[in-house]
């Protein structure tokens, strides 16, 4: 039971969402009310706690004047009931579009139901009088109500805008609606209700379509979502519609905060749903951290009446239903890859040509070891030495091998210097490592292969002192090259190259990214095509930091060592980025890389990241990350160069994102996860 648990989605803070469609039936509220039947039915089955209904839905929209018909309304509000008992069977909480009598006014409302009984009814605030609408002829708005509640069906129930629906056995799942024109008002009534605690907004429209308009409404679903940091629901009436002067098109579209989790099919001729999960959970984390948000509702927020309800609890094990990025520090889509590695790349280039400005440098000095950041480094150097009209020349590139170094890592080393047009030179720091293990009395010089860490970083310092004294004889600066994934995991020596320089353009920078960014600089021409050669080599090449000889024909591994990096990406994004517990960003992990991900691998996926992980592999890097990154790598990361931010939550600088202490320990993250995980 407790594995089933773990792999289901309501266990983590999800919501499972769909934005319905149904054929409509214009004027015939019992031919609605079965389409509506079904639909909930099948949303029941496919584990959907959440529906939302296209506005005026039992009814249709375009139906003018026959709104006004007593025969027609008394049917709606029988077809609510059935509805209703629906919801009863299916476990579902659903929000249908109807218009509804209240006193001598008619109002167009959504009627959100669930446990076979209405929970509440909430009214248009905006209504439509210009143009092709007129909805002023036959309904009141929200303003012209006399109270706050309404008889339906013989229950009293609320009856306002801007209530809110909260599940009271499923923390998060708070939810408001507002109708169509609602969300195009300047101050949409979901603005308030989610200042007032709504994370998931549901729009049910009618919505016409017009050429563009479709555009038009994914953007202000997108943006609003991530104005008002919630998921926001959008459904429109579809097929069957009277076109008597106006066409449909049954857009549905599901985002949560900016990003688009699904859109179904437009101008589709039968009746269907549109689901995702919803993470009501990383929407409260993102309120919890944006204190403007805190600051507004305080300041702008109103008091919203809650209207109480149970949502469905079943624990069944399930995929989840959401794109979930492999690497989320870099886009599934070939497009938005291709955007975020040009403002990546450019972002970098800039940091260093405004520090090489602000110093008046005309020179800098890169340790080029071969290796992926030693490369990325180096081809943000050459690039802003362009922009700057500076000779490349000026560049002056060492490779300083030693007791490890390949032959392959060094040629390329030096491929990649030629190419790119730099100054190479080459420093040997073997003796002067014999020197200090001499004078340290360290075993080796007595012969004694002891590869100890005293060992490694005797070769990682001297060339770090190397570097900085070549700085000062050419008055030029260090740039560094250590990358955003090593400072996560404290995987650099203290005070060295891959930790300390004058000013480091790849702190910002996980290394999934500079993998691709290599990749787009060798499938482009920033730099010259001399070097793309080099550079697929580069990126063939397995990650060693080759401070210890191989043995037995096996190199040192760095991620033989601290794990995949495409795993400790994952687990530093969901954790600095929105401070998910560990339990969850496993359940994300075995969602992504887990049989669940396997095959769905985006296209720019290279055939070496197209690999699978089990759970307990999977909680075995975790663990050792949540060390790495609370107990043993703070330190470290409090004496950072500087550097310019690149990616959204991937600042560890303590003068940005990430500040910590340097003494603390893994304990509580190392608990949860132990006590929430199955092993």
């Amino acid at each position: 039971m407790a594995d089933a648990l773990f792999h289901s989605p309501k266990t983590h803070g999800f919501v499972r969402v769909a934005a319905a469609t149904p054929v409509s039936h214009p004027g015939d509220p019992r031919a609605n009310g079965q389409e509506h039947v079904a639909l909930i039915r099948q949303a029941g089955e496919q584990g959907v706690d959440l529906m939302v209904f296209p506005e005026l839905s039992l009814s249709a929209y375009a139906i003018d004047d026959l709104h006004m018909q007593a025969a027609l309304l008394d049917e709606v509000e029988r077809q609510i009931a059935v509805a209703a008992e629906a919801t009863a069977e299916a476990d579902v909480v659903a929000v249908v579009g109807a218009p509804i009598r209240n006193g001598d006014a008619l109002y167009n409302c959504a009627v959100v139901i669930g446990s076979g009984e209405v929970l509440g009814v909430v009214p248009k605030t905006y209504l439509p009088n210009y143009r092709e609408y007129y909805e002023k002829r036959w309904f009141a708005p929200a303003t012209a109500r006399a109270e706050d509640v309404i008889a339906l069906n013989g229950e009293t129930v609320d009856f306002a805008p801007g209530l809110l629906f909260e599940a009271i056995n499923r923390p998060g799942f708070v939810f408001a609606v507002e109708i169509c024109e609602d969300y195009w008002a300047p101050l949409p009534p979901s603005t308030r209700a989610a200042l007032a605690g709504a994370r998931i907004l549901l729009n049910l429209s009618a919505s016409n379509i017009v050429i563009g308009k479709a555009d038009e409404r994914a953007m202000l679903s997108a943006s609003h979502s991530a104005r008002t940091l919630s998921a926001y629901v959008f459904t429109a009436s579809g097929w069957g519609e009277s076109t008597t002067d106006l066409a449909w098109d049954g857009q549905a579209t599901i985002h949560e905060l900016g990003s688009k989790l699904a859109e179904g099919e437009r101008f589709a001729l039968d009746s269907h749903l549109t689901i995702a999960d919803v993470d009501v959970d990383r929407i409260g984390l993102d309120r919890l951290r944006n204190g403007t948000f805190a600051e507004c509702a305080r300041n702008e927020g109103e008091p919203a009446t809650v209207v109480p309800f149970m949502a469905r609890e079943d624990h069944e094990a399930s995929e989840l239903i959401r794109p979930l990025d492999r690497f989320p520090f870099v886009p599934d889509d070939a497009g938005r890859l291709d955007q975020d590695c040009y403002e990546a790349f450019n972002i970098q280039v800039q940091g260093l040509m405004r520090r090489m400005t602000a110093t008046g440098a005309r020179s800098l000095v890169i340790g080029v070891s071969g290796g992926l950041d030693s490369t990325q480094a180096l081809l943000v150097a050459c690039r802003a030495f362009d922009r700057l009209d500076l000779p490349r020349t000026s560049i002056l590139g060492f490779t300083m091998p030693g007791f490890a170094t390949s032959d392959g890592t060094k040629s390329n080393a030096w491929a990649l210097m030629t190419a790119l047009g730099v100054t190479g030179a080459e420093i040997d720091i073997r003796p002067a490592a014999e020197q200090m293990f001499k004078d340290i009395g360290h075993p080796y010089a007595e012969g004694q292969p002891v590869h100890d860490i005293t060992f490694e970083n005797v070769q990682a310092g001297l060339r770090t002192d190397y570097l900085f004294r070549l700085g000062n004889q050419h008055k030029a600066f260090v740039l560094g090259t250590g990358d955003l994934s090593e400072l996560a995991l404290g995987w650099a020596t203290y005070g060295v190259g891959d930790h300390m320089s004058h000013y480091n353009v790849n702190g910002g920078v996980a290394k999934t990214l500079i993998r691709h960014l290599i990749r787009w600089v060798a499938a482009g021409d920033l730099i010259g095509g001399e070097a793309r050669d080099t550079l697929h080599a580069i990126l063939d090449t397995e990650i060693s930091p080759e401070l210890v000889p191989a043995k037995d024909g096996v190199i040192q591994s760095t991620e033989g060592t601290v794990g995949p990096y495409a795993l400790n990406d994952f687990f530093l994004f969901y954790i600095s980025r929105f401070g998910m517990a560990p339990s969850k960003v496993a359940f994300l992990a075995h969602q992504a890389w887990g049989d669940a991900g396997a095959g769905h691998w985006p296209a720019n996926t290279p055939d070496d990241e197209k690999v699978e992980y089990d759970l307990a592999t999977i909680k075995g890097w975790l663990r050792k990350f949540l060390i790495r990154f609370f107990q043993t790598a703070q330190f470290k990361r409090s004496a950072l160069p500087n550097g310019p931010k690149v990616v959204t939550g991937g600042s560890l600088s303590p003068r940005g994102d990430w500040r910590a202490p340097s003494d603390g320990n893994a304990r509580v993250w190392l608990d949860e996860l132990d006590a929430n995980v199955p092993d």
